[in-house]
C-alpha cells in the first residue's frame, strides 16, 4: 500500500488499515475497498488523497478524490497503464 493526501485525515482514518482490514476481515475485493475507503469515508470526512495497493495474490487496485494522481501499472502479458488525471483509467 502505498498512500498520499492530506495526513490529518489518513491518519485519523487509518486508510491503509481500513482498506487492508476490508479485504481481510470483510472478504472485499481490493478496487471496492479502495473505493469504498477513498471515494466513501475520505470524501466524507472532507480528507483527500489516494491510495496505490496491491494484494499477496496480486490484484492492483488504486483510487484518489483529487484532480489527479501520478500512477502506472504493468499485469504480466498486458499493457502498461499510465495516468496523471482522474479522467484517465
Amino acid at each position: 500500500m502505498s498512500a498520499t493526501g492530506t495526513g490529518e485525515y489518513f491518519i485519523r482514518l487509518t486508510v491503509a488499515r481500513t482498506i487492508c482490514a476490508l479485504v481481510q476481515y470483510k472478504g472485499m475485493r481490493l478496487q471496492a475497498a479502495v473505493d469504498d475507503v477513498i471515494h466513501g469515508q475520505l470524501t466524507a470526512m472532507k480528507g483527500d488523497g489516494g491510495v496505490i495497493a496491491m494484494t499477496p495474490d496480486g490484484q492492483i487496485a488504486w483510487g484518489f478524490n483529487t484532480p489527479g494522481m501520478f500512477r502506472a501499472r504493468l499485469i504480466e502479458g498486458g499493457a502498461v497503464q499510465v495516468g496523471i488525471y482522474n479522467d484517465e483509467p
